[in-house]
């Protein structure tokens, strides 16, 4: 049964979001606060779409390992105590999932969501919604930089699974940029097929498709202030310039999200994982890498889009401060320095921080709320460009009255 759906937020899940609907039948309206799509935490994110990479922040030895980033003016993370609940309720719960057990749980779920998005996204490019979004798949190697780190995640490899294991001169050999890296490298563990795009790009693409479909009503660039219930379900939304009624609704609005389920009764466990990157033209003088590169042990990723490198980086837990914070640039000009010095042209590089609101778990919140008629799709954190294709498609069955593509244990609310 057709529906008026509105969907709340206009980065790229709210985006894929429309579009999914837009494709199961309904007519559809996109609201987004600021003037054009994907400005926060789409607008310059890393590009990479780490489908096999997905495991959650949340594991056994992390608060240890945080203690020593900490104590590490360039460590990947930061972290001010600040007189907020969210805050501190986040933490908690947090530090009460960094269990193994919970981890291997978690991951397998993200597997299975991130391998649908990659079979999402691939059957959206082929029927051509994706065209000029800088899409290569040239894999992805992530690099450890202490022997005894390598020797460990080696030896955890699955026989005859997608990655495989190499030696420093391997890395070198598979990704000769790396000839220009001065510090140690003791090998790394690539993966083919794994794939970089804008996702800026992505969302104008999908944008200019939404406004070219017969079932959509229209973008709004407004800010949306609470919904409008009649017996109990959602009739409306209240925006600053009026209401807007209809059947469904979904909130899909970053960090905004919590404020507008808050407003429903709902706690929603969202907590902003600040990061940072840096935008850097590469020039026909450059060696520039091909395949996308993480550093494992700075957790700082590399990945060419078009001719610009992107360089990504770093969690500041510090509140929803959107700030560009000059030392964590610093930081990280000083990183890509000692790694790819002579990969794009750093001194015009364009810096970037954005907010990604996760949850404690790492895994997003998809499906039905307790007011009937919203619905979420929110709390991707880092992996919202790799996740955004499968709970879109998700969301959309729900919304639909279909059963989800995929089992939901672990990403409803309340239990993720």
């Amino acid at each position: 049964m057709q529906q008026e759906v509105v969907v709340i937020g206009g980065g790229i899940v709210g985006v894929t979001t429309a579009w999914a609907l837009l494709e199961a039948g309904h007519r559809v309206t996109l609201v987004e606060r600021a003037p054009v799509l994907a400005s926060g935490a789409s607008h310059a994110n890393g590009g990479q779409l780490s489908y096999r990479y997905v495991s959650p922040l949340a594991d056994e030895g992390v608060p240890l390992k945080a203690l020593k980033w900490l104590l590490d003016p360039d460590g990947p993370l930061r972290f001010r105590l600040e007189a907020d609940p969210h805050q501190w309720g986040w933490m908690a719960s947090f530090l009460g999932k960094c269990r193994a057990q919970v981890n291997r749980v978690t991951t397998q779920r993200l597997l299975a969501l991130g391998a649908f998005s990659q079979r999402t996204f691939a059957a959206w490019g082929d029927a051509g919604l994706l065209d000029d979004v800088h899409l290569r798949s040239p894999g992805k190697l992530v690099i450890y930089r202490h022997a005894a780190e390598f020797a460990r995640v080696r030896a955890k490899l699955a026989a005859g699974g997608p990655e495989r294991a190499l030696d420093a001169a391997e890395c070198i050999a598979l990704e000769p940029a790396l000839s220009q890296n001065t510090l140690p490298l003791a090998g790394g563990i690539f993966t083919e097929g794994e794939a970089v795009a804008d996702c800026q790009r992505v969302c104008q693409r999908l944008g200019q498709r939404l406004r070219e479909h017969p079932g959509f009503q229209g973008l709004l660039h407004d800010e949306v202030l609470g919904f409008e219930l009649e017996q109990g379900r959602a009739r409306g939304v209240r925006l600053r310039s009026g209401v807007i009624g209809g059947d469904a609704f979904v909130i899909s609005a970053g960090l905004n999200s919590r404020e507008l389920a808050q407003g429903l009764g709902m706690s929603l466990p969202l907590y902003p994982l600040k990061g940072y990157s840096l935008t850097a033209p590469i020039g026909a003088e450059h060696l520039a890498p091909e395949v996308s590169v993480t550093d494992f042990e700075k957790k700082i990723l590399y990945a060419r889009i078009g001719q610009e490198l992107r360089i990504a980086a770093m969690v500041d837990l510090v509140g929803s401060d959107e700030r560009i914070n000059p030392r964590r640039i610093a930081s990280l000009q000083r990183w890509v320095a000692a790694t790819f010095p002579h990969a794009a042209d750093h001194t015009r590089a364009r810096a970037w921080a954005g907010l990604r609101p996760a949850t404690p778990s790492g895994a997003p919140i998809v499906g039905a709320t307790p007011t009937p008629g919203v619905w979420l799709n929110v709390g991707h954190g880092a992996l919202g460009f790799t996740f955004s294709f499968a709970t879109a498609a998700i969301t959309a069955a729900l919304v639909s009255g279909r059963e989800s593509p995929l089992p939901l244990d672990g990403l409803t609310w309340p239990t993720a």
